[in-house]
């Protein structure tokens, strides 16, 4: 005779076992949303089931960033290790619970003295993460803790995110009042996706956005509105600004043009704009419909494909037959932006080493300069030729306004146009 018993389908009538060990030594240390990604992994782990970070998140509420962030802080903690198939891909891993009993009491003995594992405490000895820290530290006006050296560094792990921008980020959080980790974490990762890898690259991307955000505000103002623009606003605004090629000032008219109406609103002046765009690139006097605003600009883009490819072709050649030549140039740029490192640093002898730098630059200049000269070159036979030199063939000169070769381009775009169609 053979026995059997039922088992149990319904996973909710199961329990899962967690160690005493983890409760007492671990847990009560740690931030309560890693607890959380643990205890549910672990109950998967059990059951033998699949289960991915997406959707660990999505059943906790959580980020996903924050569960990638648990497990880095578990494996520094020595609890879980990553069992990568791909030691180059830090994102493809698989994630196993060690027991911490024999981790203790059992066949290996050593983790028992490794909480934090020998990667972890290389990176906390390296003098660049040192220095973020203390840098960290003036900006908060306080010390940070272990668990939040930990979430740092994690950005730096599984994030790729630079020690300056990640100090960059607690700064510039900090001069809008918000110095929660959590704040900071959410600034520096849109950061590092939007691929800023520096200082200067942030600099830039929050110059240009803070430029779109006052034109915002002036066009809100102009309507009578004290608040920040909606995202379908934005939208509105940014084809106003980037399709139509509006400036601030004829967009400030057509919000005059509301002033007769007892509910001024965006959509009022964006019919304005919208017929006003459509007067301009419509039919006039039965002559035909001359080119678009979209179709000029695309053949600004043409052009300055155009040109760049000539001069990465003449690059290429000139590499080639002066290889000496490429070795100047690669060593210019990393003077440049070993410069760029060293100007927004806290470096004692920051003035000297600029100045040495920029001597070496120079040097290599002249090298360069001696390399063309010598084989029949002319100095600038490796720039990219614009056919305008104010604008670069954008169709913008620095001011924002359309370049005055803006007309000239729109006869060309309309030849250009026209060999494409009987192509």
């Amino acid at each position: 005779m053979n026995f059997r018993r039922e088992q149990t389908k319904d996973y909710y009538l199961l329990d899962t076992d967690v160690e005493n060990i983890f409760i007492n030594e671990y847990m009560a240390s740690a931030p309560g949303d890693y607890v959380k990604v643990y205890l549910f992994a672990l109950m998967y782990a059990n059951l033998g089931e699949e289960m991915e970070n997406e959707t660990i998140a999505k059943q906790l509420g959580l980020q996903e960033e924050d569960v990638l962030k648990a497990w880095t802080y578990w494996e520094s903690m020595g609890v879980i290790s990553k069992c990568r198939k791909n030691a180059d891909d830090k994102f493809n891993y698989e994630v196993e619970f060690i027991n911490l009993k024999e981790l203790l009491y059992g066949k290996t003995p050593k983790k028992k003295k490794k909480p934090v594992d020998d990667s972890t405490k290389a990176v906390m000895a390296d003098k660049n993460i040192q220095s973020m820290f203390r840098s960290i530290e003036r900006v908060v006006g306080r010390v940070i803790s272990g668990a939040e050296m930990m979430e740092i560094l994690s950005w730096i792990n599984d994030f790729n995110a630079s020690p300056e921008v990640i100090v960059y980020g607690y700064s510039y959080c900090a001069s809008k009042e918000k110095k929660n980790i959590r704040y900071v974490a959410a600034v520096v990762k849109g950061w590092v996706s939007e691929g800023l890898s520096d200082v200067l690259a942030v600099e830039e991307y929050l110059k240009e956005r803070d430029q779109r955000h006052y034109l915002y505000k002036r066009v809100l103002k102009a309507l009578g509105f004290d608040r920040n623009p909606t995202e379908e606003e934005k939208k509105i605004m940014n084809r106003w600004f980037d399709d139509m090629n509006y400036t601030i000032d004829k967009v400030l008219e057509a919000c005059g043009k509301t002033s007769g109406i007892s509910n001024p609103n965006i959509n009022y002046v964006n019919k304005v704009l919208l017929n006003w765009y459509e007067e301009k690139t419509g039919t006039v006097g039965g002559k035909p419909k001359p080119v678009s605003v979209s179709t000029v600009l695309k053949y600004y883009s043409y052009l300055r494909n155009k040109e760049e490819e000539e001069a990465d072709a003449h690059k290429r050649d000139l590499y080639e037959k002066i290889p000496r030549l490429r070795e100047v140039e690669e060593e210019m740029n990393s003077c440049r932006m070993k410069m760029s490192k060293v100007i927004i640093s806290d470096r004692i002898d920051k003035q000297a080493e600029i100045k040495r730098l920029q001597d070496t630059v120079d040097s290599l200049s002249r090298e360069r300069a001696v390399l063309l000269t010598d084989n029949d070159f002319e100095l600038d036979y490796l720039d990219v030729h614009y056919k305008c030199k104010i604008c670069k063939d954008t169709g913008t000169n620095d001011e924002g306004e359309r370049c005055e070769c803006f007309n000239l381009r729109t006869k060309e775009a309309e030849l250009w146009q026209k060999n494409l169609t009987t192509e």
